[in-house]
């Protein structure tokens, strides 16, 4: 998710010391083993909430993203930096331009979201109880991160396709709806779906790294594993960054097979529509060779970082916040 916010990380929970304690907690449950029965749903809001800050905050950096992964851009869309690009942006295309396509996104992110999370926790859980009795496994958080992503990334495909066509310079749609009728007019339904394969393929090793990366920090630097937003915020930021920059050739294939762009492919002489991860990645090697896979890593970096900084940092306070109401009722 994940993910994907200007660059000051302002989420719910100020990096700082964090909320006052709670009161003491009942039964030996700290905040991490949730009360059974408010679990699910506590996670799903929590997760919900994290994943529209996280998409929406840095969403202008994303679309400076997709249009420096394009292969053959307009000469007008070439860009050397995610600062020029933007001031290129909002001065020549006007200031929501960075911003178009947000609402489909936001859309997407929630329920995508709410399920992750709630998979995420559940198959820790339970997956960390059979490898490491009651202990943390890394195997355990890296499974349990993959899973998750194949819910989030069923919900959150057709969202994306639409989104970065949106984002795309000199984009045909007018509205979120005139995509999505066009694309199933014109490509059929299966266009939601044509980098499904792509996106898992990159989001499973993605959220793998991103998961073991993310409880690795939190060993290191809050092994009591405390409601802490720095520690949160920080492990979050470095999970990101090295998940984002190790990933990056797959979200280049990526972003070709939801765009479909069309100068690239009319300079191959390829009729018809791209599909396929090996086509991807062909067509990508084709049109830029080796450093054509790492075309916008420094845009996925600086997108990725405060991302899952405010993602982690989000999901963490409101699930303190929840948790500590809930036990608070129960005492």
């Amino acid at each position: 998710p994940l993910p994907h916010m200007e660059l000051s990380c302002a989420p719910a929970a100020p990096p700082g010391p964090g909320p006052p304690p709670g009161p003491a907690v009942a039964d030996g449950d700290e905040y991490e083993s949730l009360p059974s029965g408010a679990a699910l749903g506590t996670h799903m809001v929590a997760g919900a909430v994290a994943g529209i800050m996280e998409h929406t905050v840095m969403y202008p950096v994303d679309s400076v993203k997709t249009r420096m992964q394009s292969l053959q851009p307009d000469p007008k869309a070439q860009y050397r930096s995610v600062y020029e690009a933007l001031k290129r942006m909002v001065l020549t295309e006007g200031l929501w331009r960075p911003l178009r396509g947000i609402n489909v996104t936001v859309l997407g992110a929630g329920p995508a979201h709410a399920m992750y999370f709630a998979c995420y926790e559940k198959m820790k859980k339970s997956l960390s109880d059979i490898l490491q009795q009651g202990g943390n496994s890394h195997l355990a958080n890296g499974i349990a991160g993959s899973v998750a992503t194949l819910l989030h990334d069923a919900v959150m495909n057709p969202a994306e396709v639409v989104k970065q066509r949106m984002q795309m310079f000199n984009s045909p749609y007018k509205s979120v709806l005139s995509c999505v009728r066009t694309v199933q007019r014109t490509e059929g339904f299966g266009a939601f779906y044509r980098s499904y394969t792509t996106q898992l393929t990159m989001n499973v090793p993605f959220q793998a790294i991103h998961f073991i990366t993310y409880e690795f920090m939190q060993e290191h630097i809050n092994p009591g594993r405390e409601y802490n937003p720095r520690s949160h915020i920080t492990a979050g930021a470095v999970a990101g960054a090295v998940a984002a920059a190790a990933t990056t050739p797959l979200d280049v294939c990526k972003t070709l097979l939801n765009t479909q762009e069309n100068t690239a492919l009319s300079s191959l002489r390829i009729r018809g529509h791209l599909s396929g991860m090996v086509n991807a990645f062909r067509t990508v090697y084709r049109l830029g060779g080796l450093p054509g896979f790492f075309r916008g890593v420094q845009a996925r970096v600086i997108y990725q970082m405060p991302s899952t900084a405010i993602a982690w940092s989000v999901y963490e306070f409101f699930k303190y916040f929840l948790t500590k109401h809930k036990l608070e009722k129960r005492t």
